[in-house]
């Protein structure tokens, strides 16, 4: 196993195999994102198409500024089609309650939808989550809209996208299986559950459910475009197995290599070693 522990930043951008943008701070992180967004929405109205995304809770930020410009614009929006990644489910198997502060249903409405009105109201029947019992309609909905524009997402600390867990160390699975991955359900790992507890509840780790449903690697993996975004401190790790090492099941979104138009944007101090011993 390689040792990227002082790795420097040069090395990474030098050598990378997946393209990689770096903006100054975790603001402009979320400013990219916006922008990216509204740009591609913008080009496919004037050409009279839809416009379809696969979106994240988190990173967060970038809805309400989205928001903002969108109702000030009067962008119309009446042709976007949101699918969202995934959701936590309860113990039987179900989406945790709406209320739930860890529900993204519940997010998405608070933070996005819910301030968006007049020519800027996005259509319920375009607000798409995975729903447990009927994890096949993503594919089928995302077959009916002609495919996705643009996966948007961030990246978990074993390199996670979506809920789309890494491979246990012993675990083995082919690339193409795991690359063909669908939407369904699983458990949350440990690693997951831990960051998602210091990231979204304060550490109070039993309170992070153990069930998630999720899209899968290959809705992800085929949309046009792939922008994902990393702004963590502990990202340094897990950024140098997805842009230096192999395509594997262990570090899901080192499939970026595979994707013809694939790009990660990070805040400049991602780019450090995650040792620090060469800042």
């Amino acid at each position: 196993m390689t040792d990227y522990r002082c790795t420097p930043a040069e090395v990474l951008l030098r050598d990378t195999k997946v393209p990689i943008k770096v903006v100054e701070n975790d603001i402009d992180v979320v400013h990219d994102m916006v922008y990216v967004m509204l740009e591609e929405i913008r080009k496919n109205n004037a050409q009279g198409k839809k416009t379809v995304f696969i979106v994240p809770v988190g990173p967060v930020g970038q809805y309400k500024r989205f928001a903002a410009i969108a109702m000030h614009e009067q962008l119309d929006l009446s042709n976007l089609y949101i699918i969202n990644m995934d959701e936590y489910l309860t113990d039987e198997r179900e989406w945790i309650d709406y209320d739930h502060p860890l529900s993204f249903r519940g997010f998405m409405d608070r933070e996005f939808y819910d301030l968006l009105t007049g020519p800027c109201f996005i259509p319920e029947d375009h607000r798409i989550f995975p729903t447990p019992g009927k994890e096949d309609e993503i594919q089928k909905k995302i077959d009916e809209l002609g495919g996705v524009d643009i996966a948007f997402g961030g990246i978990g600390i074993m390199g996670h996208i979506a809920f789309n867990e890494a491979l246990d160390e012993d675990e083995e699975m082919s690339n193409e299986d795991f690359a063909n991955l669908p939407t369904r359900i699983l458990p949350l790992t440990k690693e997951t559950r831990t960051i998602n507890s210091v990231t979204g509840l304060g550490g109070y780790i039993d309170g992070i459910p153990k069930w998630c449903i999720t899209i899968g690697m290959k809705e992800i993996l085929s949309a046009r475009k792939l922008r994902f975004y990393m702004n963590r401190e502990w990202h340094r790790g897990i950024i140098r197995k997805i842009c230096l090492g192999p395509v594997t099941g262990h570090v899901p979104a080192s499939f970026f290599q595979t994707h013809p138009d694939a790009l990660l944007t990070m805040a400049e101090h991602v780019t450090l070693p995650p040792s620090g011993l060469l800042r």
